[in-house]
């Protein structure tokens, strides 16, 4: 049985998945963080049996070397699970990778370089892949990009109108990010409903700390909310999403706030933590039913933006067949979803309150829209790390 390891990367920790990317299987998986403190930690699990230990761990290399150490403690050692590949999740892509792409020193090179437009992200990324190719030499190693599937939008959907020549020089365009999680959604929702991708046009919600639309018409992106970095669009957990830059501007001369002080301020002290005092959408619903005004404020943002993304993109798809929700809040937060839903019959959107109440599943899609709504509305778990396993699978499967 062919496996994939699944990475994917920060600055002092990387998560990691053994999966057997032809029935999407996890075969284990873990954690290491807390890289370059002086104690580090490694969680393990395999079946029901969970391993953790803390230790030094002074960098990604040694981060690795745990890693197989906590395989072989588990008793199913790396070296022994006939790894085919080692997939690497990576934010940021540029105009330079459209597909999964086998790394080789350029590429990680280049990845590298792209750490100008994700300076939290791809470093972080290409450190993982430095260690990960010196553990792992005899297999190949794979990078999944989150921008990948948003290449295909058109100029229309991915220019922002300032000078070009500046654009050009900086690269700056809409990227769009979470697309491993758009494509595995629409794709599964499509399957679920026994359609062909190619003829629906859908609508993703990827609702989480980090949050994102996706407008999809055959399976390709043709527009999304995030832009140059994951800023921009909807509220998030820690992220303000969409502002005027004049904003920035007037703080800068009215409150002399400097580059640092702004970044802190729209991506660590803005979105719900900003409105109410928490990142946590589940603790800011229960401040609201307790009756707190400010986190109702939140909500009722939240869900405007929403709406007005919606709406854009229903336009943009000329109607929608699909709408699906996902991530942590869109599968979780029927409250949430019953809020963007209201009032959209006239969209031939209409939600179920009883299916939409349900629990979710696991793994499983469910559709919560109601019988006569022309429009399917759907829960559909996302599993990105699944997605990359079949999409590194997909590249060296094929050449073997």
């Amino acid at each position: 049985m062919s496996k994939i390891l699944v990475i994917n990367s920060g600055s002092s920790s990387f998560k990691y998945q053994l999966i057997d990317p032809e029935s999407g299987e996890r075969l284990a998986s873990g954690l290491v963080e807390r890289i370059g403190d002086p104690v580090g930690v490694v969680k393990h699990r395999n079946g029901d049996a969970v391993l953790e230990e803390e230790l030094p761990i002074p960098d990604h290399t040694a981060g690795f070397a745990q890693m197989e150490r906590a395989f072989e403690r588990s008793g199913h050692p790396l070296e022994g699970s006939a790894l085919a590949a080692v997939g690497h999740r990576v934010v940021q892509g540029g105009n330079d990778f459209f597909a999964p792409t086998v790394i080789d020193d350029r590429v990680a090179a280049r990845i590298l370089e792209l750490g100008v437009l994700a300076p939290l992200h791809n470093p972080a990324h290409h450190q993982a892949i430095v260690a990960a190719r010196a553990t792992f030499p005899d297999v190949p190693h794979v990078a999944v990009f989150d921008t990948a599937f948003h290449q295909t939008m058109p100029a229309a959907a991915y220019t922002y109108a300032i000078d070009r020549e500046v654009a050009a020089e900086h690269g700056i365009r809409r990227y769009g990010f979470h697309g491993t999680s758009h494509q595995y959604v629409s794709a599964r929702a499509a399957r679920f409903l026994d359609r062909p991708l190619g003829e629906l046009r859908q609508i993703v919600l990827h609702l989480g700390n980090g949050a994102s639309m996706c407008a999809i018409d055959g399976g390709r992106s043709v527009d999304t909310s995030m832009g140059l970095t994951p800023l921009e669009g909807l509220v998030m957990g820690t992220r303000s999403g969409d502002l005027d830059p004049s904003i920035l501007f007037h703080l800068n001369r009215e409150a002399e706030y400097d580059v640092d002080a702004l970044d802190r301020l729209l991506n660590s002290r803005s979105g719900l933590r900003g409105l109410a005092g928490t990142s946590d959408f589940r603790d800011v619903r229960a401040a609201a039913d307790a009756g707190d005004a400010e986190a109702q404020l939140a909500i009722d943002v939240t869900t405007h933006r929403i709406r007005h993304y919606l709406g854009a993109y229903l336009a943009t798809l000329g109607g929608a067949d699909v709408v699906s929700f996902t991530a942590g809040v869109g599968e979780n937060n029927a409250a949430l979803r019953a809020d963007v839903c209201a009032g959209l019959e006239w969209f031939g959107i209409r939600i179920d309150p009883e299916l939409n109440a349900a629990a979710s599943g696991a793994s499983e899609p469910r559709r919560i829209s109601a019988p006569d709504s022309r429009v399917e509305i759907l829960v559909v778990p996302t599993d990105e790390e699944a997605e990359i396993a079949r999409q590194t699978w997909g590249l060296v499967g094929a050449a073997r």
